[in-house]
C-alpha cells in the first residue's frame, strides 16, 4: 500500500492535495479547529500568533478573487508573512518551468506554497519535488480537486446540521459536473463524513455516468434529481474549460436546470442552497435568490477564512 504523501508517519498533515483518501479523523480535526478559529474571531480577536515568522506564498497560475483573498486574509490573521506572486508578469511567461519556479522560491526560505493551476496534478507535482521543510496546499488544480472549498462547504453544512449527523443530508450537486473540481472534492468529503444520498444533476453532456463510480447518482432531469433533497450545491458553468458545443445556450441551461423562485418553493422550507462562486446570475440561479434565505453563499465565503486558517495551522504544525 502506497503511503499518502499528505500525511506524515506521525499522522501530521504535511500537504493538502486532495480530499480523496484523507481519513475522517483528519477532516473532523480540521473542522473542529476551524470552529476554534471562528470563535476567536467572534470574540473580537483580530490576529493569532500561531504562524509568526512563517512565510506563505500564494502561487496562482489561474485568476481568482475569493480563494486567493481568503487565503491571504487567513495567513495574515495567523501572523504569517504573505507573498502574492503575480504569475501574469512572472518568469513562467518567459518559459521558466514549474520545477524552476519551485526551486527559486524555495531558496527564499518559504514554508508553505498555496498553489492554483489549470493542470490537474500540478499541486501533487510540487509536493513530490518540494524539499522536506516545504509544504504544498492545493487551491484548485484543473478538473481534479479543490480541497479547501470542500472543507469550507462541509463546515457550512456541519453548522447547518447543528449536531445532527451528515447521514441526514440528501445532497443534489447541480450544473457543470464534468469540469468541476469542487464537485469531486465535495463528493469525497460528503462520503467520508457519512452522507449516503448524493446526486449529480445536469445535462448529459455535463454529467457523465462515470461519476457513479464516485458514489454519486447521475440525473439528467432537474425535478427528478432534486426530489426530496435538502441541500442544493449549484456549480458555475465553466465555459473557459469547455471544448465544443456542450450546451445549446446559457438561457436554455437556466430554463432546464437553473434554480428559480418557483423551483425553490416546490422543494419546501427545509432546503438550503450553496454556490462556490463566482455566480452567473440568470444561469445557475435567478439573481434575486443569490443572497436571500435559504442561501448559504455568503456563509461559505466567510467560513472560508476560518477553514483556511485551520488548514494552514495544521500543516505548519502550530499548537492549538
Amino acid at each position: 500500500m502506497i503511503a499518502d504523501p499528505q500525511i506524515e508517519a506521525n499522522g501530521r498533515l504535511r500537504h493538502l492535495l486532495s480530499i480523496e483518501g484523507l481519513p475522517r479523523t483528519t477532516l473532523v480535526k480540521i473542522l473542529d479547529r476551524a470552529e476554534d478559529m471562528a470563535r476567536e474571531e467572534q470574540s473580537g480577536t483580530k490576529k493569532l500568533p500561531l504562524l509568526h515568522g512563517r512565510t506563505v506564498v500564494n502561487l496562482f497560475f489561474e485568476p481568482s478573487t475569493r480563494t486567493r483573498t481568503t487565503f491571504e486574509l487567513a495567513a495574515k490573521r495567523l501572523s504569517a508573512d504573505v507573498v502574492n506572486v503575480q504569475l501574469a508578469t512572472s518568469s513562467t511567461t518567459k518559459g521558466e518551468t514549474l520545477l524552476d519556479t519551485l526551486r527559486t522560491l524555495e531558496s527564499m526560505r518559504v514554508d508553505l506554497f498555496v498553489v492554483r493551476h489549470k493542470a490537474s496534478g500540478a499541486a501533487a507535482f510540487f509536493a513530490r519535488h518540494a524539499t522536506p521543510d516545504v509544504s504544498i496546499l492545493n487551491a484548485g488544480d484543473g478538473q481534479h480537486e479543490h480541497p479547501t472549498q470542500a472543507l469550507l462547504d462541509m463546515f457550512t453544512l456541519r453548522r447547518h446540521l447543528n449536531g445532527r449527523p451528515f447521514s441526514d443530508l440528501r445532497v443534489a450537486i447541480i450544473g457543470d459536473i464534468l469540469h468541476s473540481r469542487v464537485a469531486r472534492s465535495d463528493i469525497h468529503a460528503l462520503h467520508t463524513l457519512g452522507c449516503r444520498d448524493i446526486r449529480v444533476v445536469g445535462p448529459r453532456t455535463l454529467v457523465p455516468d462515470t461519476f457513479a463510480t464516485l458514489g454519486a447518482t447521475p440525473y439528467h432531469d432537474f425535478a427528478r434529481g432534486v426530489e426530496g433533497a435538502n441541500v442544493l450545491m449549484l456549480l458555475r458553468l465553466q465555459r473557459e474549460r469547455m471544448i465544443g458545443a456542450l450546451l445549446p445556450s446559457a438561457g436554455e441551461f437556466h430554463a432546464d436546470f437553473g434554480l428559480t423562485e418557483e423551483r425553490l418553493h416546490r422543494l419546501g422550507p427545509d432546503v438550503i442552497f450553496m454556490h462556490p462562486g463566482p455566480i452567473n446570475r440568470g444561469v445557475e440561479l435567478a439573481g434575486a435568490l443569490a443572497y436571500e434565505a435559504p442561501s448559504r453563499i455568503l456563509d461559505q465565503v466567510h467560513n472560508g477564512i476560518a477553514v483556511r486558517m485551520a488548514v494552514m495551522a495544521e500543516i505548519l504544525g502550530a499548537a492549538r
